[in-house]
């Protein structure tokens, strides 16, 4: 992405995220009953990551930061230091993270990269600050939606022009796991068959989506980016990553909405 659109586009989230949404930074009314607690709290016991470096990219309010003893976390706002006992840090203005190389030996992130103006870069961003050996956890909100962003899905009809109704209407077909079947499957076969063969991925393939940063209609209506779970396998095993929560070419075909853990060989 060209430097200047990427700062244009960071900034436009950071005063989201600082302005916009600022309501939503709160405490987590109970930590255990977070979607992500259960399956995080499991991948910390199982890498046997307490007393290892760790880093949250986008920690949010930092309602994990106890989880490990040695926790970093890394978000756009500057609002949300008020919530920390342990380091935060922010994402610099040109997408860069603030660490040196090889800082980190575990790294997690969830619901973070799907908002993210740069993907590619967010992606190596992880792999320059991860330590070899180190361990991922790596879960966006998988294929948002293109909808998402003028709230299609909840707004009335009455509120919409032509082009709008359509849109809304043809939602229910969009999203049947039998449409979009029809495109992921293929894609997957034809990609996963040239990774067969030798082929790299080493730029991350997405769906670029226009988010909203001027109105919450609903979850993700201010992503930037439809990303395949599959696409993101294929693009940290192209990259010096070991997938060892899909180890196999059959189990990275079928893999849908869950998280995904790498090692950093």
């Amino acid at each position: 992405m060209n430097t200047q659109i990427l700062q244009q586009e960071t900034r436009k989230s950071r005063k989201f995220y600082e302005e916009v949404n600022r309501e939503s930074y709160s405490a987590f009314p109970d930590l255990q009953s977070h979607p992500v607690y259960h399956d995080l709290v499991k991948f910390v016991k199982d890498c046997r990551l307490r007393d290892k470096k760790c880093l949250e990219i986008g920690s949010s309010t930092g309602i994990f930061q106890d989880l490990v003893a040695d926790y970093t976390g890394l978000d756009v706002s500057g609002q949300l230091q008020q919530y920390y006992h342990k380091p935060y840090f922010l994402v610099k203005e040109d997408g860069s993270y603030p660490f040196e190389d090889k800082s980190f030996e575990a790294i997690w992130s969830f619901a973070v990269h799907e908002h993210i103006p740069d993907l590619q870069q967010a992606l190596l961003e992880i792999s320059r600050v991860l330590k070899s050996g180190g361990v991922l956890f790596f879960w966006p909100a998988w294929f948002c939606r293109p909808w998402a962003a003028e709230g299609y899905a909840v707004r009335p009809y009455r509120d919409l022009e032509l082009k709008g109704k359509v849109i809304k209407a043809l939602i229910p077909l969009r999203d049947s796991i039998l449409w979009r079947s029809l495109f992921i499957f293929p894609k997957r076969f034809f990609r996963q068959l040239l990774g067969a063969f030798g082929k790299k991925y080493n730029k991350i393939s997405f769906k670029p989506l226009k988010a909203n940063y001027d109105r919450f209609w609903l979850s993700d209506s201010d992503a930037c980016n439809h990303i395949d779970p599959h696409d993101a396998i294929l693009w940290f095993q192209s990259n010096g990553f070991e997938c060892l929560s899909h180890p196999t070419r059959r189990e990275a075909f079928w893999v849908r909405h869950e998280p995904l853990i790498f090692k950093k060989v």
